[in-house]
């Protein structure tokens, strides 16, 4: 505890934390169509930058009113910007960075999560919420099956990248909690490697009628790999776009994103 408390002002609210000057702006530009999307610190990421993978998982049980404090303190604080945020425009989504999870599961279990993020995640999604704001993203690579459900409890609404390799099946996800979660990623970019045939698999495996119709946006799990030929990803873009039944992507150096 004593060591937060020496840094733990860095944290703390101030007025210089907004620049309302650049959020008149982004009014402006969001009147244009530009999506703004909100972040906040980690609810385990960002403490583990701070302790450790291993002090923090301890630390749940042998200190939590150090993880409350902290996480409190992150929740105040966002608050606080996100009033002021709020103001002046609506934030279209709310996006926090885990990376709490590896291929055996996550790294905070259902009982931490309800007792230690969800709170945080909740609070400072309400407020937005109530201010317009309807999508709350969270990135974790590895397998976070376990705690899908009290993510859902706290107002997170969309997954990424969803691993396969870890296990993430995003239809059995979506069969299991339907839209309550929409999904981003889900194909294995580790197919890419492969055969054609390989990736033809991979799209058909995922391009399935529970994940059509909205809340959905198909992507590789994470970026492309190294060795992966030309012609597979050529293949990629062009056949997942038929089976999408999307127009052939426009010639352009940003194809690479095209579904």
């Amino acid at each position: 505890m004593d060591d937060w408390l020496k840094i733990k002002h860095w944290y703390e609210y101030t007025d210089d934390r907004v620049n309302v000057d650049a959020l008149r702006e982004l009014k402006k530009r969001q009147s244009d169509g530009v999506l703004i999307i909100g972040g906040i610190p980690g609810g385990f990421s960002e403490p583990r930058e701070l302790m450790g993978d291993e002090e923090l998982c301890c630390a749940y049980y042998e200190q939590p009113e150090l993880i409350h404090d902290i996480l409190d303190t992150f929740a105040d604080t966002a608050a606080k910007v996100y009033e002021r945020v709020c103001d002046i425009l609506t934030v279209d989504l709310l996006s926090v960075h885990e990376d709490m999870a590896g291929k055996g599961g996550p790294l905070a279990g259902p009982v931490q999560v309800r007792e230690f993020i969800a709170p945080y995640y909740k609070r400072v999604f309400d407020l937005l919420r109530s201010n317009g704001t309807t999508l709350f993203s969270q990135d974790s690579d590895g397998d976070i099956t376990p705690i899908i459900e009290p993510l859902l409890e706290s107002g997170l609404n969309i997954l990424y990248p969803c691993e396969p390799a870890a296990g993430m099946d995003i239809v059995a996800i979506r069969r299991r909690y339907g839209k309550r979660v929409r999904i981003k990623g889900g194909i294995d970019k580790f197919a890419l490697r492969g055969s054609i045939d390989d990736v033809e698999r991979e799209l058909r495996r995922v391009i399935r009628p529970e994940l059509l119709g909205g809340g959905t946006i198909f992507a590789l799990d994470h970026r492309i790999p190294n060795g992966v030929p030309l012609e597979n990803y050529r293949y990629y873009v062009k056949r997942g776009r038929e089976l999408l039944g999307l127009p052939p992507a426009e010639p352009s150096p940003f194809v690479r994103m095209a579904f």
